[in-house]
């Protein structure tokens, strides 16, 4: 079994990359030193944002090929009964910005006639037949923005047109990769903040990495 894991940036993942062998070209190869019982797997960093996502796995899956491809990240929740650190399998995913203005109306991209803005992972963990019950992980709904939300009226807009429970930079752009390369695909995150007016103190980023690096190397473990 061949696995892609790919991260927006090396901080998501540094945990995870200890467990890696690095190469110069910034993608690594699992050894049998690390503890994994998968050791044919490697891990792509992309850089933040739907654009270098889309750029770097698009040129990445060109030439290479894999038996599975899991996006691992943080994310912002709209949701608060989903708690600070929690990891989730994301089932649904939209390019929230992408369509069109209508005076105070938004016409999203499939309205406008020229293509999908909603993208799906292409397997779900419970199809994985040795990993099925291991996690329970909850599932959640997401949009992906270039623009992370910080300001009442603009949550509450997005809020009411989406109902999103969690937004990304990467997600949908993943997903929309992965579907055009014919890849199995799945996406994960763990909850780093809530979506309200910007504000740092109330962010727990490193209980979101420790907890996402921690279910990423337990899958490894587990996905033999």
């Amino acid at each position: 079994m061949k696995i892609l894991i790919v991260a927006a940036t090396t901080a998501e993942v540094e945990s995870l990359k200890s467990e890696v062998l690095s190469r110069e070209s910034g993608v690594g190869s699992g050894t049998k030193d690390s503890g994994l019982k998968t050791f044919d797997f490697e891990l792509l960093i992309t850089g933040v944002g739907m654009v270098a996502t889309a750029f770097a796995l698009g040129k990445h899956l060109a030439t290479n090929t894999y038996d599975l491809v899991v996006n691992l990240g943080i994310a912002g929740s709209f949701d608060r009964n989903i708690a600070w650190g929690e990891v989730l399998e994301i089932t649904e995913d939209t390019l929230a910005e992408l369509g069109a203005e209508d005076d105070d109306k938004f016409l999203p991209i499939e309205q406008l006639g020229f293509g999908n803005g909603t993208f799906y992972p292409t397997t779900e963990i419970s199809n994985l037949y040795n990993l099925f019950n291991t996690f329970n992980l909850k599932k959640a709904r997401a949009i992906t923005v270039n623009t992370v939300h910080g300001n009442e009226t603009s949550i509450a807009k997005v809020a009411a047109r989406l109902n999103p429970q969690l937004e990304s930079m990467e997600g949908a752009a993943f997903f929309y990769v992965c579907q055009q390369m014919n890849v199995p695909c799945l996406q994960i995150r763990a909850v780093s903040n809530y979506v309200e007016k910007r504000n740092r103190d109330n962010w727990n980023i490193g209980l979101a990495i420790k907890n996402l690096n921690t279910f990423a190397i337990e899958f490894l473990k587990l996905y033999a």
